[in-house]
């Protein structure tokens, strides 16, 4: 059930001035509709949010609206606390996360604002990195979970198991292990298949696998995962593109469906298969 948002937060991509402009605008327009708005700490230095402050990850707002690609809106939707709905203006390239176009954002805002939009919930992951020596650390994607080499590192070894049973040691460059939103990001570029976003699945794609037979295979999301680190190599562990840290021989990831989500609002007459003939340029 959707309402018409009172109270609402801006992020703006911070090295795009399109960004950071277009939200400053954003906020004035909504300010003279009696909305409440807060922003993030970048555009507070440039636009002065009164009362409500800088954006608070874990406050409650009626909506987050998000200004730049889907790596701003990546870092935003995973972080919130609230489930709070999310609504992402595609100043990037591509943008498959981002619902709406700049030309598209006052028109979007006025539905929003008149309570026309409809809320589609995207699956999170959870992830456990546990290393050798019992130490853990947790972390949640929207997209994926990467595990790769580094430059100067040979082929590495990766035992995946899925709910307890071994599935296959992987002699690749690495795997991906993607939410079915991360089906058209890095997962798309290593030949994984193209995911319904809504499905409840997990994918996992091997980076350059040294056997062919070694195919994506797609898993149910309620499947328990893990993956071990078998050999001594130099391999890097990647959140969304966007946080990193080695691993040894021995250390472990496990993954499962996280049990909160993500909810974006959909206010364009536009759909997933809309998009890909779009951004990938399929013929008609």
């Amino acid at each position: 059930m959707t309402k018409s948002p009172k109270r609402v937060a801006l992020v703006a991509k911070r090295v795009s001035r399109e960004a950071q402009e277009t939200a400053i605008q954003l906020a004035d327009w909504m300010t003279r509709r009696d909305v409440k708005v807060a922003v993030d700490e970048a555009l507070a230095e440039i636009w002065d949010p009164g009362v409500e402050g800088c954006f608070d990850h874990s406050e409650k707002y009626d909506l987050v609206v998000v200004l730049g690609g889907d790596g701003t809106l990546l870092s935003v939707a995973r972080s919130l606390e609230n489930e709070i709905p999310v609504l992402g203006v595609n100043l990037g390239n591509l943008g498959f996360l981002t619902e709406i176009r700049r030309a598209e954002l006052y028109p979007a805002l006025m539905q929003v604002l008149d309570d026309d939009y409809e809320i589609e919930e995207r699956a999170l992951l959870d992830v456990v990195l546990r290393s050798a020596d019992g130490t853990s650390q947790s972390f949640r994607v929207l997209n994926d979970a990467v595990i790769n080499k580094s430059a100067l590192a040979r082929i590495v070894e990766l035992r995946l198991e899925v709910d307890g049973r071994r599935v296959t040691t992987y002699r690749s460059d690495g795997l991906i292990i993607s939410t079915p939103t991360g089906s058209t990001a890095y997962n798309l570029s290593a030949d994984g298949p193209i995911v319904c976003p809504t499905l409840p699945v997990v994918v996992l794609t091997p980076i350059c696998p040294h056997a062919l037979s070694l195919r994506p295979i797609v898993v149910p999301e309620a499947a328990a995962i893990e993956v071990k680190l078998v050999t001594e190599e130099e391999v890097y562990l990647t959140l969304d593109g966007q946080e990193g840290m080695g691993m040894k021989a021995g250390d472990t990831i496990s993954v499962q469906r996280s049990k909160d989500v993500v909810r974006l609002v959909r206010v364009v007459d536009r759909t997933f298969y809309d998009n890909l003939r779009d951004k990938l340029h399929w013929g008609e």
